[in-house]
């Protein structure tokens, strides 16, 4: 089965892969369908813009995933206008961001925040396939559990297309995300029970049989 994945950013591509490695399922990108197309992303959470990326895709390919992810920092209010929230690249409704610009925007708003904060993601992630669109939120076992430490000191290493790797800080090693191997990096919000429903959200959503 060919499956596409809804996005530019190769870290994410590799994240799916690597969650369905034990199915019978192979993947092509945006990239490789010279889809330059995007989705006007409204939603007010990560499940709605994945729904709403998922919808717009659909017109391509009979079959996708896309994903979508809030970062909050549990020192701020939710309603708080610091919050990188969905727009983690276009804070304050600023350009696009890249990768050296979003390292050096969040070093300087965490050093505002004291130099550390506590950082969790909220991820949502949907799926196309014969004409209905399924999708997977957890707002709950993401947060506090699978928080990390962001800090204003940079890393000098990088994860391309995960720019906040150079800020993130593991509580379990005190390691940075980009010190740590790629996969474990990858998959900080994607761990054991939680990890496991996601493989077979996206597995049921899918139809996809075992290698």
């Amino acid at each position: 089965m060919k499956v596409l994945i809804g996005t530019t950013n190769p870290s994410k591509v590799k994240r799916f892969v690597d969650l369905l490695s034990g199915y019978d399922v192979d993947f092509c990108t945006l990239k490789d369908l010279n889809i330059t197309a995007e989705p006007d992303e409204k939603g007010k959470t990560p499940e709605e813009n994945a729904i709403i990326k998922a919808k717009f895709y659909s017109a391509y390919y009979d079959a996708v995933i896309c994903n979508d992810s809030g970062l909050y920092f549990e020192e701020l209010p939710l309603t708080d206008s610091r919050q990188p929230g969905l727009n983690i690249r276009t804070p304050d409704g600023n350009k696009r961001l890249n990768d050296d610009e979003m390292i050096e925007y969040y070093a300087n708003l965490i050093s505002s925040l004291g130099g550390e904060v506590t950082a969790f993601y909220l991820d949502g992630i949907a799926v196309y396939y014969k004409g209905k669109i399924t999708s997977f939120m957890d707002a709950g076992k993401t947060t506090r559990t699978d928080s990390f430490f962001m800090v204003s000191e940079a890393s000098p290493k990088r994860h391309e297309g995960w720019p906040l790797d150079s800020l993130s800080i593991r509580k379990n090693t005190n390691k940075y995300f980009v010190d740590s191997e790629v996969s474990e990096s990858k998959d900080n919000i994607f761990i054991d029970d939680y990890r496991s429903r996601i493989i077979n959200f996206l597995a049921d959503s899918l139809g996809l049989s075992k290698k």
